[in-house]
């Protein structure tokens, strides 16, 4: 029997070939996020689990079903793996008073983890970045988040990405609307599934979210909670809308879009596509202005959203959008010990001058380490013996691109001018 340790089932790990997609999004979405002066906030994966309860809530499925939580056996604390930022963030927040008398436009990029089934674009361990805006009640940057992910999807060139917006109004509106829709489903408890009967009185709105077909015609005809909303609430909505159309963005009001999370409020939105089957949703936020005060801190108000980049990075494969990884400017073949020294530090020149090289290490002959440089798709071989090491040159072999196959002597020190002007 094999004593080989795998991996957690849906907790993956991210391999050599496929890491380079992972550092292109990253640096694209690092320069978006600078683009709307957002600074980076960084917080553990561990948290107190009495704050996703209280943050999240108690009868949401992530809570009732999904978090990995454990007692710390040292003292006791009840722990849990985040299973999202918001929260995480919204406490730091508190904590470290970055909320008083003061706006902020925050950043994160990180591991996520939920237990729940592992299949394409939905997995254990997964990862998000998640954006936060504090202390700004106004529809303007309800508007202004939706439109950043617009502009990132712009960014990447993905197609066939539609928005979805929404409004849950306020705490009493969603009471009232919450009475009605209870009232509704009980004329219908006959048929609710499993999940239905179980949301029924805890997180009613949920059962509207359903993807059982044959309760669709029960949820469409379900009281809309956008009927219920007030003025404030209505005007909010329009503004968000108004910005928007002024913005060029199309976007669709799904009334039955409430999100999964008790702390929101008025605003909610989705970015979905159809390019990847069930797993349609690849950002989603909205307005949470009373989550704050709920964790601690003072009545401020919020929006944000979380993307999940396993699954934009799926959509970049599937719309092959992905960057081609760029290929070494120059692989360093070298035999005999003078010209091994002297690779070594010409490696580390060209280097210095920006160049990426790779130097073989680990020995071989000549047509050994050619196939290594062959392999790592490098613009140039710079080849170093004994002879070329007793004269300060190079051979300079072309390898890939205009002119493969040449070759020519040249002297180092004029090595790293040639390989910068040869390979543009």
């Amino acid at each position: 029997m094999s004593n080989q340790i795998q991996g957690i089932r849906g907790m993956n790990d991210v391999l050599p070939d496929a890491s380079p997609a992972w550092l292109y999004f990253e640096h694209v979405t690092r320069d978006w996020l600078a683009a709307y002066g957002y600074k980076n906030i960084r917080m553990p994966i561990v948290e107190s689990t009495h704050l996703f309860v209280r943050g999240v809530g108690e009868h949401t499925d992530i809570v009732e079903k999904e978090m990995y939580s454990f007692e710390d056996k040292l003292n006791g604390e009840k722990l849990t793996l985040r299973p999202e930022g918001t929260a995480g963030c919204v406490r730091a927040c508190v904590e470290h008073g970055l909320l008083y008398n003061q706006t902020q436009r925050l950043w994160y990029m990180g591991q996520m983890y939920r237990h729940e089934r592992p299949q394409k674009g939905r997995y254990r361990q997964f990862h998000q970045v998640g954006v936060e805006a504090f202390g700004m009640a106004t529809p303007d940057v309800d508007a202004e988040v939706i439109l950043m992910l617009a502009d990132l999807w712009a960014r990447f060139g993905l197609k066939n990405v539609s928005l979805e917006i929404n409004s849950l109004g306020d705490k009493e509106e969603r009471a009232a609307h919450r009475e009605a829709l209870i009232a509704y489903l009980e004329t219908f408890v006959d048929i609710l599934d499993e999940d239905g009967k179980r949301r029924l009185y805890t997180n009613p709105l949920r059962v509207l979210d359903t993807k059982n077909p044959t309760l669709q015609e029960m949820a469409e005809n379900a009281p809309k909670l956008i009927d219920f909303l007030g003025d404030d609430s209505r005007q909010h909505f329009d503004g968000v809308k108004a910005l928007l159309d002024v913005a060029g963005i199309t976007y669709k009001v799904n009334s039955r879009l409430v999100r999964g999370l008790d702390y929101y409020n008025r605003t909610v939105f989705e970015w979905v596509t159809t390019d990847l089957g069930s797993q349609g949703t690849i950002a989603a936020g909205g307005r949470y202005d009373f989550l704050v005060e709920m964790l601690g801190g003072k009545p401020c108000p919020a929006v944000g959203f979380g993307m999940g980049i396993e699954r934009i990075l799926l959509l970049l494969e599937e719309q092959a959008l992905l960057v081609p990884v760029a290929a070494p400017d120059a692989y360093i073949v070298h035999l005999g010990d003078t010209a091994g020294r002297l690779a070594f530090v010409t490696a580390q020149l060209l280097r210095s001058t920006g160049l990426n090289v790779l130097l073989h290490c680990g020995g071989g002959s000549f047509k050994s380490q050619f196939k290594k440089a062959d392999a790592s798709q490098a613009r140039f071989a710079v080849v170093i013996g004994e002879a070329e090491a007793e004269t300060n040159t190079a051979n300079l072999k072309t390898l890939n691109g205009e002119g493969a196959g040449e070759q020519r002597t040249v002297a180092l020190a004029e090595l790293a001018f040639i390989i910068s002007s040869k390979g543009k």
